[in-house]
């Protein structure tokens, strides 16, 4: 069996969901040609056993021919045996098959997240890469899965209609041509059904898009009181969804009711004609018993030729979807030819602001309006979606350097920043240095580790909801200090805890990145007290630098912004 999950997924061929849906099988045609052979064996067994059935009767039965009889019994529980081991071993590849579709979807997709990094939920919903993510990797995998089933449902409709047309012509003829016409039946509901599927996919994806956007905000809309809002526009994208839902269902079921009602129609068709070619002796009694476990089998070819059809439909849906997300390039791409390094230890300037922050100081940005500072944040991480070639890191434009050295010698640790499920150390040290312990004690976050019975063992819940919100920033903080970067920029760090757990953070970061250059937004006078030195934005632009005394003195713009004091000409009188 394949080990999972690959160490290179391959390079996908995205121009189309059909070109997408066989890139996929061709990565994987070993597992899926030995799924369909197992496919065949398992199905055509099935299929020739009510000729042998109809010999046991007509030699055995029949002729009172007891040594014949045991004959064709011993044949049927031999061709019972293989049946039993290949549909086994057919299901075990099916399940291979679909487990290798899921695991490289996803991985592409992973990979393709990373490539994008910010400018992903600027391009695509989130609620788009979450459903492919859930329901979306089924019906990829599903595809793949029934393949099996449906080469097996063609070679057994063919076997069977070459003996019976070697019993009856007439009955051959029957099953030969009415089959094919049977699924053609069924053909004109396929189109609209993808169609509808379409609308229902993306109109899922926007729900969820909604969903994720309350849920991450809840906090803030009780603040304002806007639950009623977007629960209204919850309920309404809710129920778009549902109707785009009951048009799918609706078309599915009629589907569905086909893939019963034709088949059992041909059935009766067969079995009719057979009954009568045997009251007019023109077939033997077993083979009236074999025409009719015939046309019982066949129901089972032309219920899979129909979920085969059916199946590929969503496929083809869910990988449209995969195919959009894979065809998004960055908002701007890496450098043809990548500029020299500049040296470690080197000044860190944004031209755009004026911040110039030397190395290995440690600076904080302070700014009335939060946003400015994030954008600032982002710009220096070459996260924004312009790239701006004016920050520069030892005279070296960021975006002439290559984007893996950006990431390695500068990191952005935001507010919104979350913890992945899994274990907690793995999570913390995410490049093994073994600074976690350190990194804690910093962030002030050893108590958090103390309360885990399993300390750094324990499995963190998805999104690291098993922590409040003060103790996720911590460990968020501790995260990014144990990166140890050349370039750390912190955003907000401290503005979910208390002010005791603040001076403490606050008087342990500086020693911690001794050394290194550090960049802090904030506007907590006990994080501004304990920086070498303090950047004052206005508007965008850095009005005045100095340690955070200087400025309290000489500035009331800023004194009024940490100290939180109102205007004189904003009293009301």
């Amino acid at each position: 069996m394949r080990a999972l999950p690959f160490d290179d997924p391959g390079t996908a061929d995205h121009r189309s969901p059909g070109r997408f849906l066989w890139w996929l099988a061709r990565g994987q045609w070993h597992t899926l040609a030995l799924g369909m052979l197992f496919g065949v064996i398992w199905m055509s067994s099935q299929a020739v056993l009510p000729a042998l059935i109809g010999r046991a009767i007509d030699r055995g039965v029949a002729d009172r021919d007891s040594s014949a009889l045991l004959m064709w019994t011993g044949l049927l529980f031999v061709v019972g045996l293989v049946q039993a081991v290949s549909g086994i071993v057919r299901h075990r590849f099916a399940v291979t098959n679909w487990l290798t579709t899921a695991y490289r979807t996803v991985q592409l997709v992973t990979r393709q997240s990373v490539r994008l990094g910010g400018s992903l939920p600027r391009q695509v919903s989130t609620g788009e890469v979450v459903a492919i993510g859930t329901s979306d990797l089924s019906h990829l995998g599903q595809v793949m899965d029934v393949s099996a089933r449906f080469a097996g449902a063609v070679v057994s409709f063919v076997l069977v209609a070459v003996i019976l047309l070697q019993t009856s012509t007439t009955l051959g003829l029957v099953v030969l041509l009415g089959v094919p016409t049977l699924v053609l039946l069924i053909g004109p509901l396929l189109s609209p059904l993808q169609r509808r599927s379409t609308h229902q996919r993306h109109l899922m994806g926007e729900l969820s898009n909604t969903a994720t956007d309350i849920v991450s905000g809840l906090r803030v809309l009780r603040g304002i009181g806007g639950e009623q809002v977007f629960h209204a526009r919850y309920a309404r994208e809710s129920q778009a969804t549902r109707r785009a839902g009951v048009q799918v269902a609706r078309l599915q079921s009629l589907l569905d009711a086909l893939q019963v009602l034709l088949p059992g129609v041909f059935v009766v068709v067969v079995v009719w004609l057979g009954a009568r070619y045997a009251v007019a002796g023109r077939i033997s009694p077993g083979e009236l018993v074999a025409f009719y476990g015939y046309a019982a089998f066949l129901m089972i070819p032309l219920r899979t030729a129909t979920e085969y059809a059916n199946k590929l439909i969503r496929g083809l849906v869910s990988a449209r979807r995969v195919c959009r997300v894979l065809a998004l390039e960055p908002e701007s791409g890496p450098p043809a030819q990548a500029a020299p390094s500049p040296p470690p230890g080197s000044d860190l300037v944004d031209e755009r602001s004026g911040l110039r922050v030397p190395a290995g100081q440690l600076v904080a940005v302070v700014s009335e309006q939060p946003d400015e500072s994030a954008a600032l944040a982002d710009r220096i991480g070459l996260c924004d979606a312009g790239h701006d070639p004016g920050v520069r890191l030892g005279g070296v434009p960021l975006v002439a350097l290559a984007r893996d050295e950006v990431r390695r010698r500068v990191v952005v640790s935001h507010t919104g920043s979350v913890l992945f499920s899994g274990r907690l150390g793995e999570r913390l040290d995410v490049t093994g240095r073994g600074e976690v312990e350190r990194a804690l004690l910093t962030a002030s976050a050893q108590d958090v580790l103390d309360a885990l019975p399993e300390r750094l063992d324990t499995l963190v819940a998805e999104r690291g909801r098993s922590f409040s919100g003060g103790q996720r920033q911590r460990l968020v903080l501790a995260r990014a200090l144990a990166l140890d970067p050349e370039v750390l920029v912190l955003v907000e760090p401290t503005s979910a805890v208390d002010a005791h757990t603040e001076a403490r953070i606050a008087q342990r970061l500086r020693p911690h990145r001794a050394g290194r250059t550090t960049v802090v937004t904030s506007s907590s006078p006990l994080v501004l007290a304990a920086v070498d030195q303090v950047a004052f934005l206005v508007a965008g632009r850095v009005v005045a630098t100095g340690t955070h005394a200087e400025l309290l003195e000489r500035l009331p713009d800023y004194r009024r912004v940490v100290t939180r004091e109102v205007a004189p000409a904003e009293v009301v009188r």
